[in-house]
């Protein structure tokens, strides 16, 4: 799971976690990022071939810094661990991004360099930059964007009627609901709509009877605040700068970062202020990069 790599010329003590993911998609990136790592500091190198040796070797890191190689999947699994250990905060994490483009989205978005030379210099060398986190009430995390996009169409023929004992099976069943409970305000009169009610910081921003397309929660990266945007089903935007947003309504999925999740009935999402610490380049890069970007 783990080797042991000679001492390099600094004092600092890093866990350099290799992600699988990444040893088998790029290598090559993952040999330099070694090669410079081990140079510039005390590496001791981890290679985790599941999950729960991906887990047991940030548990055991005690006080080596960790670095993550791999891609976005690899680091909130990083923060998510942290965050469950409550040890998020008192630690600094650095990222290696290696994976497919569309995998280090997150990465990029939050400021780290591209390219494994670049990123590993700014592990043995960057600025400690203290990061917002979105945190929900299962304890699930959100680096940077939250999202519940419009939900999918019905799929073809959903709503063609059935012919002979099929037409009477479904006749009977559709009795039996509206005998049972009431029929649920029909999202088929706005297709590809929710209906949601969304809340920031105990504000109303949108009622069960308007339907919703798309609602999108973006971490301002510091300051303790998200913005909140929710687009309606007739194109109108509402906004608005919140700490806490939570939604309830009908069985809904939402998609966080690039995992996603539900469906659920309620969530509510915290911003906490300065959650963690990421690794990024030097104040004057850092400046230029200073808001992220989604």
């Amino acid at each position: 799971m783990s080797a042991a790599e000679p001492p390099g010329d600094g004092d600092d003590q890093l866990l350099v976690v290799i992600d699988p993911v990444a040893r088998r998609s790029d290598g090559e990136s993952v040999r330099i990022a070694k090669d410079v790592l081990s140079a510039g500091a005390h590496a001791k190198i981890c290679l985790p071939d599941t999950p729960e040796e991906f887990a047991r070797a940030l548990s055991r890191r005690g006080a080596r810094r960790p670095v993550v190689v791999g891609d976005d999947h690899a680091l909130l699994r990083a923060v998510a661990q942290l965050h469950r250990e409550r040890e998020l905060a008192a630690g600094v994490l650095s990222l290696i991004p290696v994976g497919a483009a569309h995998a280090l989205e997150v990465a990029h978005a939050l400021g780290v360099p591209q390219g494994a030379v670049a990123a590993a210099r700014t592990a043995l060398d960057g600025a400690v930059r203290r990061l917002d986190l979105l945190v929900d009430d299962s304890d699930g995390v959100v680096l940077g964007r939250l999202r519940i996009p419009a939900p999918p169409p019905p799929p073809p023929g959903s709503g063609t009627p059935h012919a002979g004992v099929t037409a009477v099976w479904d006749t009977c069943r559709s009795l039996v609901t509206s005998l049972v409970r009431p029929a649920p305000v029909a999202a088929t009169t706005n297709p590809g709509t929710h209906r949601l009610r969304i809340e920031a910081d105990g504000v109303l921003l949108s009622d069960l009877d308007t339907p919703v397309r798309d609602l999108s929660v973006t971490s301002q990266g510091g300051g303790g605040l998200a913005d909140v945007v929710v687009r309606t089903g007739s194109g109108e935007d509402v906004t608005a700068e919140a700490k806490a947003v939570t939604v309830s309504g009908a069985d809904f999925r939402y998609r966080a970062d690039i995992q996603t999740a539900g469906p659920v009935r309620t969530r509510t999402w915290t911003v906490r202020a300065g959650a963690w610490g990421l690794m990024l380049p030097g104040p004057a890069s850092a400046d230029a990069a200073a808001g992220a970007r989604w």
